[in-house]
């Protein structure tokens, strides 16, 4: 076993401040709670502050009968809801989108306050829900307008593709990007005319109480978007009851029992589930720009992101001097619990994933892993700090090798040629997201296209590709199925008719002709209409 001596000043700190912001008020607190949709008199829980451990919020719990409650009341609303034209639905979400920015103080407290995340990560939310907000406001009208598609018999046949709303969708977001996966996934399912039933994770519902009441003041009827509180384990069977389609993000085990569910019950789903995400440095990159951009892929709210990058792979010509660049600037990473931008990293969210970093490493270490930066958990700023943290020499008999960490960890790996960077990087039953780095973008962009990953980012970690929202995201293989973002983000939330009509003459043979002429008359149509060059 080898060990790098990374004591705790190798790494630049912010002592944890116990204070919340003073906006954030028991009063103000309550007053969100009392937007869950739960029995007046039924079981509370209370949440935990990641910075400090101490309590942050009394939350309802709802039970099966209360979430049963929730969609009976949105699929009522639902029918006057995607009735409302969409120059309204656009009106309202146009709205929305401007109070998330005049009121993003608020939230980027809440998502530090329930995330332990810094203020630099948070407002990366807020600048999403802002693009989110304004593409699917601005796109709807478009994406829902009734298409003429080319019919049965050229002229004689008018066909039209409609897309009605699903009815009510289930939402169920995860702790770790509280607003994004919230509101980000409720909006487009909002503009296609649908109603929805979300439940945030317990850790976080704050975040995504805010947007409800955000969206609420901007226009949106009160019953058309309503959330729950409470583990899965109790409710989770009443929100696949009453779900006309599944939206999950989340683990992998989960999102393959959501999937088996709702195939029993022949609705969608679109699941975003687990990646171990991978970076190839090329032997050609600016080795000052790929390790800069390696901290950016790493480490976003302390690794607990679904397209953050676990596994590095650098080109052997530059292996040692862009180990040496990044290694050097994850040690000068500030950690700390500052409500303002002045950190780089924050705290990890719940106990489990402090337990679960804690024992990758270790079990890592134990097995003769490099520990070259990190390594240790900081119970001097918080509860769950846990330095950013960069292993060498990973194998795979050991855990994080190819087993989803989510959090601040990352294995650094060279590679020989770029046929072998890629086919490490595609030995993994996951495909949600990776990064490749080089000078010769067209190059980076060949290997791009060789990787078995829903998104590519050149260049980039990971916000070129989520950020272009006219594009769609998702996983491959075990990082789920179905697509957010782009055209299918909203279509998905719908159904598709087609409506066909038949003028003057069809298939069926005009009186007097008998099928076998009229079958000649056919077949002589048609290889016309082939040399034509005709659909």
């Amino acid at each position: 076993m080898t060990t790098t001596d990374t004591t705790p000043a190798d790494t630049d700190t912010t002592p944890a401040e116990a204070a919340l912001p003073s906006w954030l008020t028991p009063s103000r607190l309550a007053r969100l709670a009392s937007l869950v949709a739960a029995g007046a008199r039924g079981r509370r829980t209370t949440t935990t502050s990641p910075y400090t451990g101490t309590p942050l919020a009394d939350l309802p719990v709802s039970t099966p009968d209360d979430v049963a409650d929730a969609f009976a009341r949105a699929r009522a609303a639902q029918a006057g809801w995607a009735a409302t034209p969409v120059a309204e639905r656009k009106r309202i979400m146009l709205r929305f989108h401007d109070l998330v920015l005049q009121r993003q103080e608020e939230a980027l407290d809440l998502m530090q306050a329930e995330s332990g995340k810094t203020r630099r990560d948070a407002f990366l939310e807020i600048s999403d829900i802002a693009i989110t907000a304004r593409y699917y406001a601005r796109s709807a009208r478009r994406l829902l307008a009734p298409k003429r598609r080319k019919g049965a018999i050229p002229v004689l046949t008018h066909t039209a593709e409609l897309r009605h709303p699903k009815g009510v969708v289930t939402v169920i977001s995860p702790w770790n990007y509280p607003l994004s996966m919230a509101a980000g996934d409720a909006i487009p399912a909002l503009m296609a005319g649908n109603a929805v039933v979300q439940k945030p994770d317990t850790q976080t519902a704050l975040t995504a109480l805010w947007a409800l009441a955000l969206m609420r003041e901007a226009g949106l009827p009160a019953d058309v978007w309503q959330m729950v509180v409470g583990r899965g384990s109790s409710i989770g069977d009443a929100l696949m009851a009453g779900a006309d389609y599944m939206m999950f993000t989340g683990s992998t085990a989960s999102g393959r029992r959501i999937a088996r569910d709702a195939g029993q019950r022949l609705i969608g789903a679109s699941l975003e589930l687990g990646g171990k995400n991978a970076m190839i440095v090329l032997a050609d990159a600016d080795i000052d720009k790929a390790a800069a951009g390696a901290v950016t892929a790493c480490f976003p709210s302390a690794g607990q992101l679904c397209v953050s990058i676990e596994r590095l792979y650098v080109a052997d010509e530059i292996h040692d001097a862009f180990v040496t660049a990044f290694v050097e600037r994850v040690r000068a990473m500030r950690l700390g619990a500052a409500y303002d931008f002045s950190v780089d990293m924050g705290s990890l969210t719940t106990p489990s994933q402090l337990e679960t970093v804690g024992s990758h490493v270790d079990d890592a270490v134990s097995k003769g892993a490099t520990v070259l930066a990190g390594g240790t958990a900081r119970p001097d700023l918080g509860p769950l700090f846990y330095e950013p943290t960069v292993l060498a020499d990973v194998t795979p008999e050991m855990t994080l090798f190819d087993h989803e960490t989510f959090g601040p960890v990352v294995s650094v790996h060279r590679y020989r040629s770029v046929d072998e960077a890629v086919g490490m990087a595609n030995a993994t039953p996951y495909g949600l997201n990776a990064s490749i780095w080089g000078r010769d973008g067209a190059r980076a962009r060949k290997v791009a296209g060789r990787l078995h990953a829903g998104t590519v980012n050149v260049n980039e970690a990971f916000a070129a590709a989520w950020g272009s929202i006219d594009a769609p995201m998702g996983g491959m293989g075990d990082s789920g199925l179905g697509r957010r973002h782009g055209a299918e983000g909203l279509l998905k939330y719908t159904e598709a008719q087609t409506v066909a009509h038949q003028r003057l003459q069809g298939f069926t043979p005009p009186t007097g002709v008998e099928h076998a002429q009229w079958a000649g008359i056919l077949t002589r149509a048609f290889k016309t209409l082939r040399a034509l060059g005709i659909r």
